[in-house]
């Protein structure tokens, strides 16, 4: 089986998950974030890379204030334990997005666990907060102007290679496999310049529900396509 060296989530379905069982919808936040871990577990016993988990758009910002300060304190929470989490798996966490707009606090802790994860070489897990692609975008492009304007690139320079080189992303090769969850089958503004070339999977399945076998499944049904790239298959393996 072709495994992806890559794989995208768009991490959808917790809200309506607890409110199908009665639950409160940060219920259904707080299981998937438990969700997380056993993923990981799953995709780097798989032989999978890298793992990059939509956790919270720049659009969440418009979701009911008591939801956003409920998910910046489990996004926080979480962080704080993925202290030890990246220590016991040897896995490597970057964060993705603009922290700028995190209180203070929040982003020494996102910077102290990059710091502290950056020698692991096991599996490499971005988790994007406050990301949406058209902002990283126009981020990127900001910075490459001024560079412009420096005289540090000049316009001979520039390709897809380069411009791919201000991204968040710019660490990480480009995701093999996208995976969205709840049965909603849209981008989100998720990586749309990383994604160019990526096999969409979509399941009904919500994602506190998503577990191993669901991960099983959408790299098999990744496994089974037929990949081309402007037009040539990819080798066989």
């Amino acid at each position: 089986m072709k495994i992806p060296n890559h794989v995208a989530i768009i991490l959808d379905g917790n809200g309506r998950w607890a409110k199908a069982k009665g639950m409160p919808r940060n219920y259904g936040h707080t299981m998937g974030a438990k969700n997380v871990e056993v993923i990981c577990k799953a995709a780097h016993e798989m032989g999978i890379k890298y793992l990059t988990l939509y956790a919270f758009s720049t659009e969440n910002w418009n979701r009911p204030e008591s939801e956003v300060n409920a998910l910046m304190k489990l996004l926080d929470s979480y962080l704080k334990n993925c202290l030890k989490l990246a220590k016991k798996n040897n896995m490597r966490v970057r964060v993705i997005g603009d922290i700028s707009r995190l209180d203070a606090k929040f982003q020494q802790n996102i910077l102290e666990l990059e710091k502290a994860s950056a020698a692991y070489d096991g599996l490499t897990l971005q988790i994007a907060i406050n990301y949406g692609s058209r902002d990283e975008m126009l981020r990127g492009m900001r910075k490459m102007l001024k560079d412009y304007d420096e005289g540090k690139l000049s316009a001979e320079e520039l390709d897809e290679a380069k411009f791919a080189s201000y991204l968040d992303t710019a660490d990480s090769p480009d995701p093999d496999l996208l995976i969205r969850t709840s049965g909603e089958q849209r981008l989100s503004n998720y990586l749309l310049w990383q994604l160019a070339y990526s096999e969409f999977y979509f399941t009904d399945t919500p994602w506190p529900d998503f577990h191993e076998k669901e991960l099983k499944q959408a790299v098999e049904a990744y496994s089974a396509r037929d990949r081309r790239y402007g037009g040539i298959k990819e080798e066989e393996e």
